[in-house]
């Protein structure tokens, strides 16, 4: 697919309504049996040995285990610390708490993470 292709489709996401861009989104995770949350990668791209692995954890899974009392800006700190993530998929996961709001995120980024989200109120688990 070409670049001009590309624009083509972004200029029609642009166009269209939120609730549009929503069932889009939904449309494609079905299709391709993804999603969004899932989605992260971890930040570090270098594979490590495993006497070094064993010795420290590089990977962590970050739980959101409570939202706490500041829902909104819970809602808002999850889609900082999560790129892409559409309103209405952080506000889905505010209220399925606990839940693993992402898998295999580097030490750096999880802590990250965490710290952002606790700092508006929220208890978050890294695994």
């Amino acid at each position: 697919m070409s670049a001009k292709s590309y624009d083509t489709i972004i200029e029609t996401i642009a166009n269209m309504k939120v609730s549009e861009i929503n069932d889009l989104v939904e449309a494609i995770q079905t299709k391709f049996n993804v999603s969004a949350v899932m989605a992260m990668a971890p930040a570090s791209g270098a594979a490590e040995a495993p006497a070094a692995a064993a010795a420290e954890k590089s990977e962590f899974k970050v739980t959101l285990k409570d939202v706490g009392s500041e829902k909104i800006k819970v809602i808002k700190a999850l889609r900082e610390v999560i790129p892409n993530l559409a309103l209405s998929d952080a506000k889905k996961l505010t209220e399925e708490a606990p839940i693993v709001i992402a898998e295999s995120v580097a030490k750096a980024d999880a802590e990250k993470m965490k710290a952002k989200l606790e700092e508006v109120g929220a208890k978050v688990e890294l695994a």
